[in-house]
């Protein structure tokens, strides 16, 4: 091949991955379809429903624990008073 032959082919080449690149760029910068959004919306209401449930859960828990420390605490309380 001659050094023009060489110098196209470069030209070519580097033109297609010029190309490529900004096709890939493009795709990564494009605005979210519909159908993203309304996932994205429903993965946001899905997340604060499951926020909700584990707030209800953990306050369930520090009342069942508060009841179980009163209790005991009674308990103590009716023990020691046996041990006078």
């Amino acid at each position: 091949m001659t050094k023009t032959t060489h110098r196209l082919c470069a030209a070519l080449l580097a033109g297609a991955f010029a190309t490529a690149a900004t096709i890939s760029i493009a795709q990564t910068t494009a605005e979210p379809t519909h159908a993203e959004k309304k996932a994205a919306k429903k993965q946001v209401e899905a997340d604060q429903d499951a926020n909700v449930a584990q707030a209800k859960a953990d306050k369930q828990k520090t009342k069942s624990q508060s009841k179980a420390n009163e209790a005991a605490a009674d308990a103590n309380l009716k023990n020691a008073k046996k041990a006078d």
